[in-house]
């Protein structure tokens, strides 16, 4: 007969870690990116001053700030800024109200110095009742661009420009993020909805070997990230070399890239939004949307950090 069954003591477990928590996951790099400032005093891209408060690294706060961004209203077609309309006064609304059929019953867009040469007329009354009209600029009423709508976060000058030209031709790569956040957060509220993705504009070949990346992929994937959109780099690319449209006048630019992209067949009956740095004449966009458009594109837009004044 076997003996007594001895009784083993139960195991002993290590004690549990503290789980963490999406707080202390927050603080964590924020720890060490100023552990790290403290050791290696980080300093903006541009300005090279130290990084402070309301950094937006690489950028520091006050370069970020300086940023000239593009507010309402601007042309829903090109994304041009456009003069605020002036509200009627109310005792001219009145008479306006009783006599429809005349130009009195519309008001119109006064520019900078007093003029209005440009502007788009509209009725009082779809000013005061429900929704406003898309703004249109003269422009875009006469020959408008080859894409549907486009939306720029703010003006090509001063610090964004110094931005870009160290992204595009100092290798900056880092500043691709705070610069498509900054079109995510001016222009993403206004897009439209029903975008199927992110296309980037296609880098010469050269250029791109050279450079080591294409900025515009770059802002693409960030731009993305922000949207929750996929990018689909594949659906649009470069068929042929082309000079560098900074080397050309505006007048040169539309034929430097006259038939140089073509588009993947994926593109058909969906809503593309095309992303790039700067949009200057827009002879690219339109080229790039020409050619999506050759491929039965539905819908085309086109998103950029920057416009030429």
């Amino acid at each position: 007969m076997a003996g007594p069954v001895s009784v083993l003591p139960p195991l002993e477990h290590p004690p549990s870690r503290p789980r963490l928590t999406p707080l202390s996951l927050a603080v964590f790099p924020r720890l060490a990116t100023a552990a790290l400032d403290l050791v290696f005093p980080a300093l903006c891209a541009v300005c090279e001053a130290r990084l402070g408060p309301r950094r937006r690294d690489p950028l520091c706060g006050p370069c970020w700030d300086a940023i000239d961004r593009i507010v309402p209203p601007y042309c829903d077609r090109c994304g041009v800024p456009m003069p605020m309309r002036e509200p009627p006064e109310s005792s001219e609304l009145g008479a306006c109200r009783s006599d429809r059929g005349s130009s009195a019953g519309f008001a119109r867009a006064t520019l900078p110095g007093g003029g209005s040469e440009g502007a788009i007329e509209a009725p009082f009354d779809e000013l005061e009742e429900g929704p406003p009209p898309p703004a249109v600029c003269s422009a875009c009423v006469a020959d408008g661009p080859a894409y549907d709508y486009s939306r720029s976060a703010a003006v090509y000058g001063g610090v964004l420009r110094e931005a870009l030209h160290r992204l595009k031709f100092g290798g900056r790569r880092a500043l691709a993020r705070p610069l498509a956040d900054l079109a995510v957060e001016q222009c993403g509220p206004s897009l439209p909805d029903g975008i199927a993705a992110i296309v980037p504009v296609p880098l010469a070949g050269d250029r791109e070997r050279e450079r080591g990346f294409n900025q515009a992929a770059l802002l693409a994937e960030r731009v993305a990230q922000g949207l929750a959109l996929p990018v689909r780099a594949r659906w649009l690319a470069r068929g042929r070399a082309t000079r560098p449209q900074s080397d050309l006048p505006a007048a040169e630019r539309s034929a430097n890239v006259r038939g140089a992209f073509r588009a993947a067949p994926a593109v058909a009956g969906r809503h593309v939004l095309l992303v790039d740095d700067v949009l200057t004449t827009g002879a690219t966009l339109a080229e790039c949307a020409r050619a999506l458009r050759a491929a039965g594109a539905d819908r085309i837009g086109a998103l950029t950090v920057a416009r030429v004044r």
